[in-house]
């Protein structure tokens, strides 16, 4: 990097220019907006600290999101951005805010949603919440928001894309993060632009399983164990947490923190697709790869997405981004 203040801003200048799709916008240049009008159809945005790519910006596109503001590494957008973001994706029919359950982030959005309704802009919410570690099954509005609510950007992404209303956008919204759940793990910590230190001590050779995208506390630390046992355990614990009404067809990312490389990943998905298929679930469009970030973290995730039939048409839907393609 150059100068850490200048990190973010950089970045943004070097993702606009790689993905002509997109553009920055706003008078702190902090919202990425598709390069093309959302006009007559609902809106769907979303926002968070930087430091996550490709989320929250990198899922910008047609079939997903129409606009996102972000802010410092692990910070939130502030309101003005926030507020930004949802008057650029306004086409008319209203706009839906989807981001994850952090404080910051719902505190600055709620008020870039009151002044948006000021301005004659309907808005609803919607929070992702498919982090299992985070919260017991009967506290699932307290956890929050990980790799699984990119399935929640596709789903409502699709049908504002078809024509659908803002409470048909919002519902499908609501659904399928109801219908998500994700465990990570973390084996290395990450270091913040500017920061003395990392944003948290792991030792060499031991894991955390449950740990957060920022370095939140997980479930349990101990000494590194193979990776069978630890794909197991994730499924164990995923379809423990399964929907009451979850259908036997699923869709799964296995996803990295950053820093594991892809053939890890493929080691964990040749065990933990036995294991879903021997519990009775089908596969559905399988994702593995970089999908949520935590800087140069060394860890994964896994996020199952409990599939209907509408969730899994939307799913297949055409939708076009930097880091994802469908349909």
């Amino acid at each position: 990097m150059n100068d850490p203040r200048d990190y973010v801003d950089e970045m943004l200048d070097g993702l606009v220019l790689a993905h002509p799709s997109l553009m920055r916008h706003g008078t702190g240049g902090r919202v990425v907006r598709r390069n093309s009008g959302a006009t007559g159809k609902v809106g769907v945005v979303s926002g968070g600290g930087s430091g996550h790519l490709p989320l929250f910006t990198g899922y910008v596109g047609p079939g997903l999101l129409d606009a996102c503001s972000v802010g410092n590494v692990f910070e939130g957008p502030n309101v003005a951005s926030c507020g930004e973001a949802i008057a650029v994706a306004n086409g008319g029919k209203g706009v839906l805010c989807l981001y994850g359950n952090y404080g910051g982030d719902r505190m600055n959005f709620d008020m870039a949603c009151e002044m948006a309704e000021v301005e004659g802009i309907e808005t609803t919410t919607v929070l992702g919440t498919d982090d299992i570690a985070s919260a017991d099954a009967d506290q699932i509005g307290r956890r929050r928001g990980v790799a699984g609510i990119i399935y929640a950007y596709k789903a409502a992404g699709a049908l504002a894309e078809a024509g659908g209303s803002l409470a048909d956008v919002t519902a499908i919204a609501r659904r399928t993060v109801e219908r998500t759940r994700t465990l990570g793990f973390a084996l290395a910590p990450c270091i913040v632009p500017g920061a003395a230190a990392p944003t948290f001590d792991l030792p060499e050779g031991e894991i955390e399983m449950g740990m957060g995208i920022h370095g939140e506390p997980g479930i349990w630390r101990d000494r590194m164990k193979p990776a069978d046992r630890i794909a197991d355990e994730m499924v164990e614990r995923l379809l423990a947490n399964a929907p009451a009404d979850a259908s036997n067809r699923v869709s799964l990312l296995v996803n990295s923190l950053g820093a594991t490389p892809l053939e890890e990943l493929y080691i964990l998905y040749r065990r933990v697709v036995p294991q879903i298929e021997k519990a009775g679930f089908e596969i559905v469009a399988p994702l593995v790869g970089r999908y949520t970030t935590s800087m140069e973290m060394a860890g994964a995730s896994l996020s199952l997405c409990f599939l209907d039939e509408e969730i899994e048409r939307l799913v297949h839907a055409p939708a076009s981004c930097p880091f994802w393609r469908a349909g």
